[in-house]
């Protein structure tokens, strides 16, 4: 069996490290003790005073060559070589202290939307479809063709938004579960159909030909693609506007050009969407609703 290249989209890969100035407002003098923010991770072996920030940092000695700084959910976390002293460490984390303190605050802000975006599986929920609000509204008169559910206009005051609405052939007394698992079969759905018009759009243009489309959902990749020209979409981007659907989608094709992220395949993406930077960027920075 030959071997198949695979590239992935991830849903948060990191960003670039930015240099910081020593006079940097967040990392001078010392504040009171009430301004002290904490960040602590849950395995915390070391802590640091960074600013008006304590870090509580979970520390391992690693098989690698250089410092590595990791910031996740949980926190920071620090790994080294094994020869390294424990001063060279602490010296590391103190230059990468501004760095350390943006990531860890947009992280925590990050996790905090995710909690406010909590969906409530029940008649008058509301989440995002194709970037624009959608409610859910339980109709047991309807069947809807054995379809499940159907997509209408939702009649709004003149002063207002018109919003969507989703009817649900559900009871009204249908369980939590019941209603997510239905709104989750017709999304899938749709997905499906938008994620298949989009790649049947930019294929041509970027002169390559896709196969088989996979609807994922991983916790951690928005999409893949496979030399075989095999593309894995996370269907839970139906919750994004059209045009960053089609950066992923456009993502995912040019890497059936270019098995890589060079400047090369950059360009490739370029052609198609001009604009993919500012989308990616949103892609990142826009936290879709928590699904459970």
């Amino acid at each position: 069996m030959r071997n198949l290249l695979q590239m992935t989209l991830d849903l948060f890969a990191p960003a670039e490290p930015q240099q910081w100035s020593a006079s940097d407002p967040l990392l001078s003098g010392q504040p009171p003790a009430a301004a002290l923010v904490v960040f602590p991770h849950p395995r915390a072996n070391r802590e640091v005073r960074l600013g008006n920030a304590l870090v509580a940092y979970e520390f391992l000695r690693a098989k690698r060559r250089t410092i590595g700084f990791l910031i996740g959910v949980e926190g920071l976390v620090v790994r080294a070589p094994r020869w390294v002293p424990m001063a060279e460490v602490h010296a590391a984390v103190l230059e990468k202290s501004g760095w350390i303190l943006k990531k860890l605050g947009e992280t925590r802000e990050r996790q905090s939307r995710l909690e406010s975006n909590q969906i409530v599986w029940q008649d008058g929920a509301e989440l995002p479809f194709l970037g624009k609000p959608m409610r859910l509204h339980l109709d047991p008169a309807h069947g809807f063709a054995s379809a499940g559910a159907v997509l209408r206009d939702n009649p709004a005051p003149p002063d207002q938004a018109q919003r969507l609405c989703l009817h649900l052939g559900l009871a009204h007394n249908a369980s939590p579960e019941q209603i997510r698992d239905a709104v989750q079969a017709w999304l899938m759905r749709q997905a499906r159909r938008i994620f298949t018009e989009r790649l049947d759009h930019f294929a041509p243009r970027l002169q390559v030909q896709w196969r088989k489309l996979s609807l994922s959902s991983a916790g951690t990749r928005w999409g893949s693609a496979r030399s075989d020209g095999s593309i894995r979409l996370h269907w839970r981007l139906v919750h994004f506007r059209m045009d960053v659907i089609d950066y992923v989608v456009a993502h995912e094709l040019s890497h059936l050009r270019v098995m890589d992220h060079s400047p090369r395949f950059w360009d490739t993406v370029g052609t198609v969407v001009p604009d993919y930077a500012q989308l990616k960027g949103q892609l990142k920075d826009e936290a879709v609703p928590r699904w459970a």
